[in-house]
């Protein structure tokens, strides 16, 4: 069997469409908390505050927006009875990938000396926030909302 016939069956057995839905809603979800930590940053920084305590303001507002959206929304099936350890998971998981993001940010701005506004934004809102997004899929799938189905047999 050809390599292309073997990395298309495999393409289709990732690709369903349970898994798409899912990719979909966990994109929804992460851009209206994307949009709510752009606007709460830029507000900041703009107004005087310093990049890295608008960076973690920005985060701890986005964390809660991409909650509330991922325990209703992108994984409103995999709800656990723990609502208390979904958020703790939540947001250990989620200040790590922070963390992930500020520290692109303080690496250019710090480090490297890169400060300028625009650069700012590139290191930590799309360099960081690429890494982080894929953290955060990752890791809200599997330890925060795991498909429970399997464990109780529907």
């Amino acid at each position: 069997m050809s390599r292309t016939v073997l990395l298309r069956r495999r393409v289709r057995s990732v690709a369903t469409p349970e898994r798409v839905g899912e990719a979909l809603r966990f994109l929804v979800t992460g851009g209206a908390a994307y949009l709510a930590d752009l606007l709460v940053f830029n507000v900041l920084l703009f107004t005087g505050t310093g990049s890295a305590p608008a960076k973690v303001v920005s985060s701890v507002i986005a964390i809660a927006v991409a909650f509330v959206g991922s325990r209703y929304y992108t994984w409103r099936d995999r709800r656990s009875e723990h609502p208390v350890r979904e958020y703790a998971m939540f947001l250990l998981l989620s200040v790590v990938a922070a963390g992930l993001q500020l520290l692109c940010l303080v690496i250019t701005h710090y480090g490297l000396g890169w400060t300028s506004p625009l650069v700012d934004n590139l290191s930590s809102n799309v360099v960081g926030m690429a890494i982080a997004t894929v953290f955060r899929f990752l890791t809200f799938r599997s330890l925060v909302f795991p498909d429970r189905s399997a464990a109780t047999g529907s």
